[in-house]
């Protein structure tokens, strides 16, 4: 039965369903049992988990609750006619998207930290939420326990943001700090976040750009009101990154940190969407954001710039995040309302071949005469001028060091390639746009 409005002095009992109890999950239910009496006072509104979803019922939770209620059929709890809500945390797109659309066209909110759903199904998911006149909230999708999802939906749906911009993976900065404050190589700082638990065993989706790259579609797709999913994100990792590149970025002023980036043209309409390693000068709030933590920069016309930091993943940080959602949604459902991103547009993706950016380039070169003629000659050729230019080493271990003025990617990708095709250059070895 749907929670309603109760009278005043009489707490509305809204019963939540939780399908998947891992380090989230279970983080959510210890906070609600902790929490339950403040929230009641202060909000008229009394939460209690009364179903959870799990796949192995003999594992221990670490929960002091009823065993009755585990279940290992979620598809039973979405369907239970005694459960007014459903908060999902088992992650992936199916059986995930199902769950939750069944659970909206129920009538129940759905709260959810998935960001691989929202970035592929999520404006679909909306759509079905609106239909059905109740809430789909994702705070915990972006970013952790950090409120970037409610400022861009809600605090900031009048601003005319131009950018969105952060550090939103915590196995990436936490690499790339040991790389930057003590000389580690990437493999071995690697190797310390998975023992420390910060990657996965297969880091692929961390450290590649991927995981980055979901929750940069789900910011786009609220930031500019359009259809953004995760085919649209440019992915590039950090695997390629070298201790020689960050140096280089640290004598010449910058760090160097896995961003995410969105950029929106108020011109026409247009939004592209990239996951790159940058250099960030040392000045910039987030050359500053260490470990694993996470930070989002937001640039408006009329708020100027903004930036959000705090723990980026965890189980109590994000169960904090889902919460706050259950919260709205539960005070909503006694209300009888709902919140609405609105409609979506079809997204107009502007490529990275057409964004434009300066640059850091790094050649292994022959140390040999005629070499910074020939070189210098390819980027003429191709309209990219120099900013700054440096020599490292000599003989074999001759290497140049490019800064460039603003260039679009199209034509850096040519001089590239036109560098490579030249006797004097052994190779290109670092690549990376200067950003903030």
């Amino acid at each position: 039965m749907t929670a309603a409005a109760a009278p005043h002095d009489q707490p509305t009992r809204v019963r939540i369903g939780v399908l998947g109890c891992g380090n989230v999950g279970a983080a959510f239910v210890r906070l609600v049992g902790e929490q339950a009496k403040e929230i009641e006072t202060r909000t008229g509104v009394h939460l209690e988990v009364t179903r959870i979803a799990v796949r192995n019922l003999s594992r221990d939770r670490g929960l002091d609750i009823d065993p009755s209620l585990f279940t290992n059929d979620a598809g039973d709890i979405v369907a239970d006619p005694d459960i007014d809500l459903v908060v999902e945390v088992i992650g992936g797109i199916e059986p995930a998207r199902e769950l939750i659309s069944d659970a909206l066209t129920a009538g129940k909110p759905v709260v959810t930290g998935n960001k691989e759903l929202l970035a592929n199904v999520g404006v679909e998911l909306f759509e079905t939420a609106d239909r059905a006149g109740v809430d789909l909230l994702f705070e915990a999708a972006v970013a952790g326990g950090i409120p970037i999802v409610r400022a861009l939906r809600e605090s900031l749906r009048g601003e005319p943001i131009r950018r969105v911009m952060g550090i939103v993976n915590g196995t990436t900065n936490y690499i790339l700090t040991k790389m930057t404050d003590h000389g580690a190589t990437y493999q071995s700082a690697l190797t310390e976040a998975q023992q420390l638990g910060y990657a996965e065993r297969d880091p692929t989706a961390d450290v590649e750009g991927f995981d980055a790259g979901a929750k940069a579609a789900i910011m786009a797709s609220i930031a500019s009101g359009s259809k953004v999913v995760a085919g649209h994100v440019y992915h590039e990792g950090i695997s390629h990154v070298s201790v020689a590149d960050i140096e280089v970025a640290r004598r010449l002023g910058y760090v160097v940190k896995l961003l995410a980036i969105i950029d929106l043209d108020a011109a026409n309409g247009s939004v592209a969407v990239r996951v790159h390693p940058a250099m960030v000068p040392d000045h910039h709030p987030l050359a500053s954001v260490r470990d694993s933590y996470n930070a989002v920069f937001v640039e408006g016309d009329a708020v100027g710039s903004l930036m959000f930091y705090g723990r980026g993943a965890g189980g109590n940080p994000t169960a904090s995040a889902v919460l706050g959602d259950v919260i709205d949604a539960a005070v909503n459902l006694a209300k009888g309302t709902h919140g609405t991103l609105g409609s979506f547009g079809r997204a107009q993706i502007r490529p990275i071949d057409e964004t434009t950016s300066e640059y850091l380039l790094g050649l292994e070169v022959v140390d040999e005469p005629g070499v910074l003629h020939a070189v210098t000659g390819v980027l003429a050729a191709n309209g990219v001028s120099i900013r700054a230019a440096e020599q490292e080493g000599l003989g074999p271990e001759a290497r140049l060091v490019f800064i460039t003025h603003a260039a679009k990617e199209s034509a850096i990708q040519t001089t590239v390639q036109g560098l490579r095709d030249l006797p004097s250059v052994r190779s290109v070895s670092g690549l990376l746009r200067v950003v903030g």
